[in-house]
């Protein structure tokens, strides 16, 4: 590369960088203008809408409720994964949908739950609606290659059973599809269907064929609802909360470039470049994909800034190594470059699989997070291979050629970590057993084995309207303090109803006492008039159906993680290895969660599903080398030990460099969030240094402990 070149790339890099951070920092917040306008904020940061709806007739079973309010969440998923169903009473449901101001044109959108039958031209019912279990638009070809807009049906097992009776019974007739007393659609039927799945032509459009199916979804819901009020609410939280949240994501980013300069140098310098074109583009895609941005979700922007940099730590110390083996500066960029590869993909691409799965199988604020972390594994993985080395062929192109620029390896005398394996071991288990010990100690005083918040065991919602309103800062400062006296629980959600005094304050379940005692510290304190405080039992906002939506999800990640790693090292020892440490990592971050009473709310998916990326990604740094070694140096002359001993000593800077660096992004935001991000912070603190030791202590060992005492057939014959 030339020089005019080189000067040309960092140009045009910082100018786009520029662009990009310009748009974006107009993007977020209030402002809402820039190229980044369109970021869709959750509850916590921008409010929405809040429908409440009741059932119709009697009171539905708690089965029939819970089947409802999954289904609704299904649903309101298509306006933003961060969106909130949950129950309220016995006969309540609260949709929650953030980024909107217009109760109304969701409510025309989302329809009126109602009554749904499939019936026979004579008025005789045939189906019922929660006889679909699915039902969706879609664009087909028809016998002519002619475009075709369909609605296609999935029905239950009985339903199946129910349809093809119907069909069989009324070939070449209508079979009318009445929602609430209206025909909506009737579609002539052709021919007998089974099997369950069936196809309804004939849309003029695809928004029509949309209609429709959101139409028969809506009335597929077991209970039959109908509006009882809806309402735009205000942000959860503050600008304030905002501002901090950016400020340590500010300082962490500034951190994190002066360390890698300082231990890097030049390359720390083009790793810092790198970060700033990472951020910046992030947040442009963002808007692009139609990602819900919550404060959690800034918070797994700020905790990016330290995992991107593993990728930089990789490459540059395999400059480093090539430079000390006496290559020039130019070869060692290339060569380094090259020979990080392979731990980078493997690394990146386990956990886009853990990612891709979670979007697929998981709900609400999984597939939330599993769409920002995909997004940050790609970004990264481009930012690292491509932006980072034309920054570096540029630097070094403008005149930065001397090695002095890029330091040399320092040597580093082997250390013997099998040596102490069994030792490590020992603690990995103590550590999880003392969780399980603690879990069960909690659970016999009736504290329950984890500190679960309101997003996973419900509680009480209290609409209080005030003499006049409260700003999001009175509230913190004085209608918390108040509600945590009498709860003995920070875990409290306020949320504004806009262009009304009301405010509405969710708490653990509180019993009669402490209703009445909330009651009366409110009317004494605000001199509010006892009959405006209306109470209610709520329901978790993460149903069971999406705690086994999320667990399925794992799991099936897992053993796709586990074959891709046996697939890329030929070896099942050593996936086997990578799912037992990872393991190990998200017990060891739970037991602290038992020990330590840390609320278990809804960032707690978040942070494990978090640890398991970042876990896969530093096993698979120090197996990629383990690979390499075994090539290079004979097991036989060496020793198997040396072999482990000596790649685990090579990947160590990068397990130490990427380890601090993630930890002081996350130390900052925990020491300037507010509660909410500190409680998501600290167990990822853990989690990252736990992980740390680990990564080097236990992994390489295990590998090795299977590779020596798991003997094959083959080789027991010999």
């Amino acid at each position: 590369m030339k020089k005019n070149k080189g000067i040309l790339i960092l140009v045009i890099t910082l100018f786009i960088i520029m662009g990009l951070g310009f748009t974006s920092a107009f993007g977020i917040g209030k402002t809402h203008t820039g190229a980044a306008k369109n970021i869709n904020l959750g509850l916590d940061l921008a409010g929405g809408v809040s429908i409440t709806y009741q059932a119709v007739g009697e009171t539905p079973t708690e089965e029939q409720m819970k089947d409802t309010v999954y289904k609704l969440q299904k649903r309101v998923e298509n306006y933003s994964t961060e969106s909130e169903v949950y129950q309220e009473g016995d006969d309540r449901i609260n949709v929650e949908i953030p980024g909107v101001s217009d109760a109304n044109t969701i409510l025309e959108e989302l329809g009126k739950p109602g009554s749904l039958q499939f019936q026979d031209t004579s008025g005789n019912v045939l189906l019922e609606g929660s006889d679909i279990a699915t039902a969706e638009a879609q664009i087909t070809q028809d016998n002519m290659k002619n475009k075709e807009y369909v609605v296609a049906l999935t029905l239950t097992d009985e339903g199946a059973t129910k349809f093809a009776e119907a069909t069989a019974a009324n070939l070449n007739q209508q079979i009318p599809i009445v929602f609430d007393g209206e025909v909506i659609s009737s579609p002539v039927v052709q021919t007998t269907i089974t099997g369950g799945q069936a196809s309804i032509t004939g849309m003029e459009s695809y928004e029509a064929a949309e209609t429709l199916a959101s139409t028969i979804r809506i009335g597929s819901l077991k209970v039959e609802l109908e509006e009882l009020r809806s309402n735009v609410v205000g942000a959860r939280l503050g600008q304030e909360a905002i501002k901090t949240s950016l400020t340590a994501g500010a300082i962490g980013l500034a951190l994190v470039i002066i360390f890698m300069c300082a231990v890097y140098w030049l390359p720390g310098l083009a790793s810092g470049i790198a970060l700033l074109f990472y951020i910046t583009l992030e947040l442009v895609i963002l808007n692009a994909f139609d990602i819900t941005l919550t404060l959690p979700g800034i918070a797994g922007i700020i905790l990016s800034i330290g995992m991107a940099v593993d990728a930089n730590v990789i490459i540059f110390a395999r400059v480093r190594e090539e430079l000390t083996a006496g290559k020039s500066v130019r070869t060692a960029i290339d060569v380094g470059f090259k020979k990080a590869m392979s731990a980078i993909i493997d690394g990146n691409i386990t956990t886009l699989i853990a990612a891709i799965v979670l979007g697929l199988k998981g709900t609400g604020t999984v597939k939330g997070f599993a769409q920002t972390l995909a997004m940050g594994v790609v970004l990264s993985m481009f930012t690292a291979l491509i932006i980072s080395k034309y920054i570096m062929r540029a630097l070094y192109a403008i005149g930065f050629q001397d090695v002095k620029y890029y330091g040399m390896q320092k040597e580093r005398k082997t250390i013997n970590f099998l040596s102490k394996k069994y030792l490590c071991m020992a603690i990995a288990v103590l550590v999880i057993i003392a969780g399980f010990g603690m879990m069960a100690l909690n659970q016999s005083q009736n504290k329950g084995t984890l500190n679960f918040s309101l997003e996973f065991i419900g509680g009480t919602s209290s609409n209080v309207t005030f003499n006049e309103e409260l700003s999001l800062e009175d509230i913190e400062q004085n209608v918390k303090p108040l509600v945590e006296s009498v709860t003995n629980d920070g875990a409290i959600q306020t949320q504004k109803v806009t262009g009304t005094n009301q405010v509405i304050i969710k708490t653990r379940e509180l019993n009669v006492e402490e209703r009445e005692s909330l009651n009366n510290k409110l009317i004494e304190k605000f001199g509010i008039d006892k009959s405006l405080i209306t109470v209610e039992s709520i329901s978790s906002t993460i149903s069971s159906e999406m705690k086994s939506d999320a667990l399925v999800a794992v799991i099936i990640s897992t053993i796709c993680m586990l074959i891709y790693i046996w697939f890329r090292f030929k070896d099942i020892r050593f996936a086997t290895s990578a799912v037992i440490a990872l393991i190990n990592d998200v017990l060891a971050v739970l037991a602290f969660y038992a020990i330590s009473r840390v609320s278990v709310g809804g960032t707690f998916i978040a942070c494990m599903l978090t640890i398991v990326g970042y876990s896969i990604n530093a096993t698979i740094v120090i197996f990629d080398r383990i690979r390499e070694n075994l090539t290079i140096m004979s097991e036989k002359k060496d020793g198997l030990e040396l072999i482990v001993n000596i790649s685990i000593t090579q990947t160590l800077t990068r397990s130490i460099y990427t380890s601090f660096t993630t930890f002081i992004t996350i130390f900052v935001l925990y020491i300037l969030g507010v509660t909410a991000i500190k409680e998501f912070a600290l167990p990822l603190i853990v989690g990252i240094v736990y992980g740390a030791f680990s990564s080097v202590c236990i992994t390489g060992a295990l590998w090795y402990l299977f590779k020596t005492k798991l003997v094959s057939k083959k080789n027991i014959r010999k």
